[in-house]
């Protein structure tokens, strides 16, 4: 119950729902063309049963993350991967990014589409929403995550166009984010046991609980994870963006 009380476990609460908001849109995108041609009688249908087809495979996805980012390296390599989703946030969309998402007329085909592409796409959420809950510890990992998910469902399904026009209105929304991704990238990575090392470490609150990073370096990298994202995100943008304002 303390842990319900913790500012970690709440900070991770906060950070998974900002995921969600962030990330969900795109998901949102893939279930509207996937059930653009079915009847508007099974139109809802196939996105309740496509969504809560993508979230169970989600689950299950961030339930192996959660275990093998105990692993050396692979928070590094996970990290690293974020680090990148960060920056993609703040470069230019690709428009044709969704024309391989092939519509159906029949509610299961629909379905199975919309389950399929999540897949593909579930990477960054998969590996954020891991990377987030982590932060909280202990055995409310599952929890949080399973709390992340059941938060998506409605911005999936109902607020993602909303959520667009928000990030159109107020382009800091898209940067906060993405530099959100930073921060938790770089958590990340310094408590990968690859580096335990190298990065000073505090004994566990209670005997038998692993070492914590010391905060100077958890936050420390995190701050830095966050403005490598905003840096080279935005450098990035702007080289993207010079030879169509030449041309």
């Amino acid at each position: 119950m303390d842990n319900f009380l913790s500012p970690d476990f709440w900070l991770a609460v906060g950070q998974i729902i900002m995921i969600d908001i962030l990330l969900g849109g795109d998901n949102a995108v893939v279930i509207a063309l996937a059930c653009r041609k079915l009847p508007d009688a099974q139109r809802t249908k196939g996105i309740l049963w496509g969504t809560a087809g993508a979230i169970v495979l989600r689950v299950v996805l961030i339930f192996f993350a959660l275990t093998l980012l105990q692993l050396p390296f692979l928070k590094l390599v996970g990290g690293l991967l974020l680090l990148w989703i960060g920056v993609k946030l703040l470069m230019p969309e690709d428009e044709d990014e969704h024309d391989s998402i092939q519509a159906s007329d029949k509610l299961w085909a629909a379905v199975k589409t919309v389950i399929v592409a999540d897949f593909v796409m579930s990477l960054d959420n998969v590996i954020a929403i891991a990377g987030a809950a982590q932060a909280a510890g202990g055995e409310h990992q599952m929890p949080l995550v399973i709390f992340g998910l059941l938060v998506s469902i409605p911005i999936i399904v109902w607020g993602s166009q909303l959520v667009i026009k928000l990030m159109d209105r107020f382009p800091v929304v898209i940067n906060v984010g993405a530099m959100l991704l930073g921060w938790i990238a770089g958590t990340m990575m310094v408590g990968d046991p690859a580096l335990a090392a190298w990065v000073p470490t505090q004994a566990g609150d209670q005997p038998g609980t692993p070492n914590h990073v010391l905060p100077l370096w958890h936050y420390g990298c995190g701050v830095l994870g966050a403005l490598l994202v905003l840096a080279l995100g935005k450098w990035l943008a702007a080289r993207q963006s010079a030879p169509a304002s030449a041309g």
